[in-house]
């Protein structure tokens, strides 16, 4: 009798520990349109020669992705902004940017509202990576160009701060910190797994994430992420507002993410970021000696499906 109940109670483990498995991946359906809302504050703290500088900045935003295909590998999604809109709070006062302003005197507010609406294409495997954003660079393109009367210098700097934070490299870090989070096999509650993610916004970085299957419910699943951040080539400059910086940073992230059980598409991401070291300016005609700037950089991140 104590082997038949130690054989029931051994069926009943295993049973359990299957039905809790999981092989989380994307599964759209074609035809289909998913959404997401980013809401983004960073606090970003500068010594600039002595001087403390701080700024905070607010990026709000929602996209929308339709699935025009589906392949063995994933999918093709027509993607779109719905709106955008930023602010930055800064020691000379206070700048706003969005895409509803319709003050046609408003230049950048007027490129934003020009991308409404616009779709490019994304293609996304069924893990959440993305392979390629394509066409949103030229889209950009036609939105600045648009405005003759700025001239063609400082068309080209707007573009090039535009293209940091929403060109081809930089969307698809920003897509994949929330899409690429599967794993590739099946996990129970308690697997772990780690993503390796390039980000390119400002800087180019390496994220290293080690999610953790955290909860299975009826519709959702939760996965907790907890990631290191690092510049890609702490040697390479890069053109900002016309001077040549490097940065040297690094960094941590942590994130609770809720994920639609049938779908895989995100409901809600919770993510802290703080990010320290120093960026530098090269040497020039105007500084002789270039110039270090330590900074600390915290950012909050709530992104939705609504």
């Amino acid at each position: 009798m104590r082997f038949v109940y130690t054989l029931i109670f051994t069926v009943f483990i295993y049973s359990f520990g299957i039905a809790q498995s999981t092989d989380l991946m994307l599964n759209l359906e074609e035809g289909q349109v998913y959404r997401q809302r980013t809401s983004s504050t960073a606090t970003i703290n500068q010594n600039v020669s002595g001087q403390e500088i701080n700024m905070v900045m607010t990026i709000n935003g929602t996209m929308s992705f339709l699935v025009k295909s589906q392949t063995a590998a994933g999918y093709e999604l027509e993607t779109s902004f719905n709106s955008l809109s930023m602010s930055m709070e800064m020691p000379q006062g206070k700048l706003e940017f969005s895409s509803e302003n319709a003050d046609s005197t408003d230049v950048f507010s007027t490129i934003l509202s020009a991308m409404k609406d616009k779709s490019f294409l994304t293609i996304m495997d069924k893990k959440g990576k993305v392979s390629e954003v394509r066409n949103v660079e030229s889209l950009w393109d036609n939105a600045i160009n648009n405005f003759e009367q700025i001239p063609p210098m400082q068309r080209e700097q707007i573009k090039a701060q535009i293209m940091k934070a929403y060109g081809a490299e930089a969307l698809k870090g920003n897509m994949e910190m929330v899409t690429s989070i599967y794993p590739e096999k099946p996990v129970q509650i308690g697997d772990k797994w780690n993503v390796v993610t390039n980000l390119e916004s400002g800087m180019s970085a390496i994220m290293t994430t080690e999610y953790e299957l955290v909860t299975i419910a009826d519709d959702y699943v939760q996965i907790g992420g907890s990631s290191v951040i690092q510049t890609a080539d702490k040697d390479a400059y890069v053109e900002t507002n016309g001077m040549p910086l490097k940065y040297d940073m690094k960094g941590s992230m942590v994130s609770e993410i809720k994920v639609d059980k049938s779908t895989g598409w995100i409901r809600e991401a919770k993510i802290s970021q703080e990010i320290s070291g120093d960026a530098y300016i090269k040497r020039n005609s105007q500084m002789p000696e270039g110039l270090k700037i330590p900074m600390v950089m915290k950012n909050e991140l709530l992104i939705t499906n609504q």
